[in-house]
């Protein structure tokens, strides 16, 4: 199924990405952004926060926004 993965990480990007039906938002995240914590991270789906169990579905549209922004004091 296909998705739209928008990540504010850094300079930030989005794309189209292709995940298997059944994925939830925790692995989703884990395969996507390799050098962080889910628990460090703004994570919506159709622009509205979600647990990390939530399932994938076609369609959807996923954000993730740091919280925590290295160097800033």
């Amino acid at each position: 199924m296909r998705i739209l993965f928008i990540n504010n990480d850094g300079g930030g990007f989005a794309d189209y990405v292709e995940v298997d039906p059944g994925t939830t938002v925790k692995q989703f995240f884990d395969q996507q952004v390799r050098t962080g914590k889910a628990i460090n991270y703004l994570i919506r789906v159709n622009r509205q926060p979600v647990a990390t169990d939530q399932v994938l579905q076609d369609g959807d549209r996923i954000s993730v926004t740091p919280t925590k922004i290295e160097g800033a004091s």
